[in-house]
């Protein structure tokens, strides 16, 4: 078989672009143009329509007038990631990000389409504490431009007749269920009953990736000036494409191509190999995938699998990235038979949907000693990585020729492959704008700390704002906003209702009371404690940065195999996160120039990967990927005083001011409420403690009870403070 796949893979002619192009767009117009029709019925305003026009006139009246607005972004049901985002906009500042209420942190249900009731209900309490009310909400924005999306489903369902219209028995592809699309049809009256509104709320549609571009470009640390700034947006989908090119300059935001497909994708590209070789379903596949990828061979010379899978994808003129149709047949069954024979031949047979999370299936790094095949599968793995990076430069290479910029942000669903974000750092260097642009400067690159979905309802309001002619507003610093610091009765009341320990160990208002209960997590930590910290609102995005985190000794170098297997009941393909002070980080890690703006902000959310030095993996190997790399984040003191301090202690207990930092979670999203963060506690078996700390102040140490208590924390504690007595 193996001397057979080049020949058979070589015969074939790459068929680029879908069989009826025009049947297709033409449908795809209809659709659009009926569905505008029909959602403004329903209570559903594109942009350019006459109440869209109105009420970004009205706003921007208003903020003549020095009046302050506030603007709510929607996520509906139907698509992946549901929620809402409320923004604050003064004519002064422009807008501020009050929080970002993602449904599935409340729901419990990962990736959910649900309509966000509870996100809603989170957001209208912290509307009261502001002394506002739902009156107060100047406009609803939502993330897609339903129309554009019909016509691009429609398009994609027949551009490819009849075997694309196995797409319509699927209630599930590319983020989207169908099973919930009535509710977002329904959401206007939906959300009025909510409010306890007599008539339904009008919405106002907004462009999914236009969206994505001007919060990103907002919230980045890139000044505006006469210097372009490149946005690329490379998403599973759009409402219209897969791939936006944007220019950015002087404040302004120009469209400068989208692909205008929903298959010719890079996120469908990786999901569809992560998942039918991975054996984990779309949306949970991709970073698994990617972490596996540094155990195979990521050598474009001598892997087994690059040299005839990087055909799958055509790199065109103008950055133009197109799938081989000869190969892939995503494009028409992306979950039964996502291959053509010639794909099967390099790959072998695709998983099948029904064999997803079968642990017999489920790729496993620790099957390489006795399973032949797992050796095979890391390097595909890795063969897909080094193809999706291909792209990635392909795409962005023709951007920053066309606009001449040396600034690029990334963002989109894509934009959370870390280790792709660092090779562009690493090929856009000094040379290659030396050889292209004939100047001096290297890339310089920012991805938000919520580059999918669910930081697209901050998008909506963000670019409704300034479409009122609102200031950009300022960058962003930190990711703690989703949902509300808990109050000290709800911790208190998620405490009685649970077989738990629990003791008051001080209060971090103060800075000696900060000072020590972060000695205290240090102190728990360097004795090989695993703890959680609960603290603040949430973070928004997919990463645990300091308020949802499980906290161990990066010193440890079986930290990795414990979290594994005693608290997250994890694979051990996935790496753990160095979580880091910026002296520490610079000791430990080759921090890129083109990631320095504001003081390194791009290494904040864990969205950039960086090379180990030498010396580091000995000294702090838990946070070392197989790859020689970690996925850092670098922690500021004005941001997260409290883990900031438990750094510096740590520090003082261990010798580096790093830590190893996971989200406080198992099996399912970062825990969110008081409630829930107790029930990951009792789940993690081999978790040592969670320190909860209320919106107060006021701090506690939670542990296990019954037959769970280890005893281990009474100790430490009536250790530490005895030293603190002595000292």
């Amino acid at each position: 078989m193996a001397a057979v796949v080049p020949d058979l893979a070589s015969q074939l002619k790459p068929r680029v672009g879908p069989k009826h192009p025009r049947l297709g767009a033409a449908c795809g117009r209809a659709a659009e143009w009926l569905t505008t029709k029909l959602f403004a019925r329903a209570g559903f305003h594109r942009l350019g329509s006459a109440f869209a026009d109105g009420r970004i006139a009205e706003a921007r009246e208003r903020l003549a007038r020095g009046e302050t607005l506030y603007l709510a972004g929607l996520g509906p049901p139907g698509t992946h990631n549901s929620g809402v985002a409320l923004v604050e906009v003064t004519p002064e500042t422009g807008p501020r990000l009050i929080l970002n209420n993602e449904e599935e942190r409340f729901s419990g249900n990962k990736h959910t389409t649900e309509y966000p009731r509870q996100s809603i209900e989170a957001m209208m309490a912290a509307l009261r504490g502001l002394g506002r009310d739902v009156s107060d909400i100047f406009a609803w924005l939502t993330t897609w431009d339903y129309p554009a999306l019909a016509g691009t489903l429609t398009r994609t369902v027949l551009e490819e007749a009849p075997e694309s219209l196995k797409l319509l028995r699927s209630t599930q592809a590319a983020g989207f269920d169908a099973r919930r699309m009535d509710a977002m049809t329904r959401t206007p009256k939906i959300l009025a009953r909510q409010l306890g509104l007599s008539e339904r709320v009008p919405l106002i549609l907004m462009p999914h990736h236009d969206n994505h571009a001007w919060f990103s470009y907002a919230a980045s640390p890139f000044a505006d000036d006469s210097e372009p700034v490149a946005i690329g947006v490379l998403d599973g989908t759009g409402d219209r494409g897969s791939v936006s090119l944007y220019e950015a300059r002087g404040g302004a935001l120009r469209l400068l191509a989208c692909n205008n497909s929903m298959f010719e994708s890079l996120g469908a590209f990786y999901s569809v190999i992560s998942s039918t070789q991975g054996g984990w379903t779309w949306l949970s596949c991709e970073g698994r995938y990617m972490g596996a990828a540094a155990w195979g061979d990521m050598n474009r010379t001598s892997n087994p699998y690059y040299a005839r899978l990087k055909n799958v994808l055509v790199l065109g003129d103008n950055g133009e990235v197109r799938i081989n149709r000869t190969l892939a047949n995503w494009y028409a069954d992306p979950f039964e038979q996502p291959y053509h024979p010639a794909l099967v031949d390099i790959l072998g047979v695709p998983l099948k949907p029904s064999q997803l999370w079968n642990p017999d299936a489920v790729l496993q790094v620790e099957d390489i000693t006795h399973r032949a095949d797992t050796q095979d599968r890391l390097d595909k793995a890795a063969a897909t990585q080094l193809v999706f990076e291909d792209a990635m430069i392909h795409i962005v290479d023709h951007l920053l020729r066309q606009t001449g910029a040396h600034r690029l942000i990334l963002t989109g669903g894509v934009a959370l492959n870390a280790v792709g974000n660092m090779r562009l750092l690493e090929h856009f260097d000094e040379a290659w704008f030396a050889r292209t642009q004939g100047r001096e400067a290297r890339l310089h690159l920012w991805v938000p700390p919520v580059p999918g979905d669910p930081g697209v309802p901050i998008g909506a309001a963000w670019l409704f704002a300034h479409l009122a002619g609102a200031p950009r507003g300022p960058a962003l610093k930190h990711a703690f906003y989703c949902g509300l610091p808990p109050a000290r009765d709800e911790i208190e009341a998620a405490l009685a209702d649970h077989d738990v320990v629990e003791e008051q160990i001080g209060e971090i208002a103060s800075d000696d009371g900060r000072a020590a209960v972060a000695d205290l997590m240090a102190f728990m930590v360097a004795r090989g404690g695993v703890i959680a910290l609960y603290q603040g609102a949430g973070e928004t995005g997919p990463r645990a940065l300091g308020h949802r985190s499980i906290l161990a000794n990066p010193c440890d170098p079986d930290v990795r195999e414990h979290l594994n297997a005693r608290v997250k009941y994890r694979e051990a393909i996935r790496p753990l996160a160095p979580m880091t002070t910026l002296d520490a980080a610079r000791e430990y890690f080759q921090l890129e120039d083109g990631a320095c703006d504001a003081d390194y902000n791009a290494y904040n959310y864990m969205v950039l990967t960086a090379h180990a030095k030498p010396h580091a993996r000995g000294k702090i190997p838990a946070v070392i990927h197989a790859d020689g790399t970690g996925r850092i984040q670098i922690v500021r003191e004005a941001d997260d005083p409290l883990t900031y301090a438990y750094l510096k202690a740590l520090g003082r207990h261990v010798g580096v001011e790093i830590s190893v930092n996971t989200s406080f979670n198992v099996a399912g999203p970062i825990a969110q409420t008081p409630q829930q963060a107790v029930e990951t506690l009792r789940r993690g078996k081999g978790l040592d403690a969670v320190v909860m700390v209320a919106a107060d102040g006021t701090a506690y140490a939670v542990r296990h009870g019954g037959e769970h208590k280890s005893g281990r924390f009474s100790g430490w504690y009536d250790e530490w403070r005895k030293g603190r007595t002595s000292a």
